[in-house]
């Protein structure tokens, strides 16, 4: 028997909304055993972010081996990577790893504060070494305005972002539209040469979006290691988000954007 194991690549939240605490929560409401390797520490809360230092890259590999080696990921997630010699070790433990599993690229580049995540080097290392090897590339709107060098203001601007992100070498995008403002969101999945597939969610009011983006991309990574496939396991997780933003809308966590309230219909961690 075996739980379904979930990795997350990516950086600490010290705030516990965002990150790999997001990632691990969200794995855990799925059903998913979660394990993490750690890329950044963080100094943030819900007012922003202080201070970012970056784990030594040899460390970081020496995470990845030991997890890739001993509790083998039937799906990894991928947030937060500020240099470009993390990129390097990524894609290389990636391509050692024997098994073929979904890779969701989530390319945290800006905190909603405002605050560059991403030494610039790095985003053209991300886009080399990283796109052609995952499944799936899930920037915002202000992360596709920088991969695809473009002004985005409505839903044909999303929709010409991804073909440009798809261009440069990723297998499929999911362009998210939450920060353009309006009654209904509007996220964008291109998957190769295959016609945009416009996906709809209503708008939920609420000031506690702190790690909206990084639980989305661990839900896709959670959904399709439970077998579904990536479409499917895209809508699921929206739903999944909808519902955590709903439920926690009227929370008070600390004096700025909190979190989602990711368990608010927890699954048993399910064994196989």
């Amino acid at each position: 028997m075996n739980y379904i194991n979930v990795l997350t690549v990516a950086g600490s939240d010290s705030g516990g909304g965002a990150g790999i605490q997001a990632d691990l929560k969200t794995f855990s409401a799925l059903g998913c055993f979660g394990t993490s390797v750690i890329t950044a520490i963080t100094a943030q809360n819900t007012m922003g972010v202080r201070a970012v230092h970056g784990i030594p890259a040899e460390m970081i590999k020496d995470q990845l081996q030991a997890v890739l080696e001993d509790i083998a990921p039937v799906a990894i997630k991928i947030g937060m990577i500020n240099r470009a010699e993390v990129v390097q070790v990524i894609e290389k433990e990636l391509k050692a790893y024997t098994k073929q599993v979904p890779v969701i690229l989530d390319p945290v580049m800006v905190a909603t504060s405002g605050h560059r995540l991403i030494e610039p080097d790095t985003i053209n290392e991300l886009i080399a070494r990283l796109f052609p090897i995952v499944s799936l590339v899930t920037p915002n709107i202000d992360e596709a305005i920088i991969l695809a060098d473009q002004e985005i203001h409505n839903l044909d601007d999303m929709i010409a972002a991804g073909r440009k992100i798809i261009e440069k070498g990723a297998k499929a995008v999911l362009v998210k539209g939450g920060h353009l403002a309006g009654p209904v969101i509007y996220d964008v999945f291109i998957a190769g040469n295959d016609a945009p597939v416009i996906l709809e969610s209503a708008f939920i009011n609420s000031k506690n979006l702190h790690g909206t983006g990084c639980t989305l991309s661990s839900a896709i990574a959670a959904e399709m290691a439970k077998g579904n496939d990536l479409l499917a396991a895209i809508k699921n997780a929206k739903n999944y988000i909808s519902n955590a933003l709903q439920a926690g809308s009227e929370i008070n966590t600390g004096q700025g954007n909190g979190p989602l309230n990711h368990f608010f219909n927890p699954l048993k961690l399910i064994i196989q």
